[in-house]
């Protein structure tokens, strides 16, 4: 397995990341552990997480993705690279969700305690916060670096403008900034091309992208007729965000002569997907997901099986439309 550096950083990463938001929900803690074994196996060092996984649950599953992790972690350790997220509502009161000080501060003690140790990796905010001053945001992730209890600090669901004022507002402070940006990229979902990924490629930002296969789409195993029970379609809670963000014609339509060429270049259709994102000089690793351990073999083919640049250009040629910011949500 390849490793790279995150960004500007000293911080060398394993090519792919591991999410783990379906741990402790679709995939039970032995199967969950089943998958990080896997990984591990396959030279995968660099987990994500987030304090309000698994996808799909209710407000009595929030957690405990990290708790699965925690325990699987127990003697492994100084062998992995966490990354972990807080934003999202993790009780009943106002201020438990969102990025002040006070809910960035909460967040981060309580998923340490969920991840049984002392520190994280990377600490990302999963989400902006209209409410919260962004000087307020990053004097809190410069405690809680000075503190040790988060090694880099980034984000996840930023836009480009976002980004580049948070980290003109480090600079003027002097304190931590952002390293890493988990944007969503995959060949039905292109708009981060236009200004994210030069920002970070200029500003030195890692990229972790999520749903590189589109929520499984790219899989080429869905039916357009009706969503396979058990998907990520179908997900609880989660499920219609993912039939908003992928289930139409067009995006059929494209998986349907994307099909034909995978099978052409002697690769699966999720292989040359994962290896589409690899190709792209901004990424650093994208998150791949399984919800069975052998469904990890396609991702850890596309690292070493790098995209011919001819077939790159053809595939980017065929989803030009989605680079657009025109396709569905």
């Amino acid at each position: 397995m390849q490793h790279v550096r995150l960004g500007r950083t000293g911080l060398k990463v394993s090519r792919l990341c591991l999410g783990t938001m379906t741990f402790g929900y679709q995939c039970d803690e032995a199967t969950s552990h089943a998958i990080l074994d896997r990984a591990a196996d396959g030279g995968i060092t660099f987990l994500d997480t987030a304090d309000v996984y698994p996808i799909g649950g209710n407000a009595e599953t929030v957690g405990r993705t990290e708790e699965v992790v925690g325990r699987w972690l127990q003697g492994r350790r100084d062998r992995s690279i966490v990354a972990t997220k807080c934003w999202g509502r993790m009780g009943p009161s106002r201020w438990d969700q969102g990025n002040s000080r006070k809910h960035v501060l909460d967040a981060i003690d309580a998923s340490l305690k969920r991840l049984q140790t002392d520190y994280v990796d990377i600490y990302q905010l999963h989400g902006p916060d209209p409410d919260t001053p962004i000087d307020e945001t990053l004097r809190a992730l410069e405690d809680i670096v000075r503190s040790g209890r988060a090694r880099y600090v980034g984000c996840s669901n930023f836009l480009a403008y976002q980004v580049a004022r948070a980290i003109g507002r480090s600079e003027a402070l002097g304190i931590v900034r952002f390293d890493s940006v988990q944007p969503r990229y995959n060949l039905l979902f292109r708009e981060t091309e236009r200004e994210l990924l030069p920002l970070c490629r200029e500003e030195g930002v890692g990229v972790i992208p999520y749903n590189p296969l589109a929520g499984g789409l790219l899989t080429g195993k869905h039916q357009r007729e009706t969503p396979e029970e058990g998907s990520r379609f179908t997900l609880g809670s989660a499920g219609p965000r993912y039939q908003d963000r992928y289930w139409h014609d067009r995006e059929f339509d494209t998986v349907d002569e994307l099909r034909p060429i995978a099978s052409e270049a002697g690769m699966t259709l999720a292989q040359m997907s994962v290896a589409w994102v690899l190709a792209n000089p901004a990424i650093t690793a994208p998150i791949i997901g399984a919800s069975r351990p052998e469904q990890l073999e396609d991702s850890l083919k596309a690292v070493e099986t790098p995209l011919p640049e001819e077939l790159k250009e053809r595939l980017d040629t065929i989803t030009a439309e989605y680079r657009r910011g025109d396709s569905p949500r």
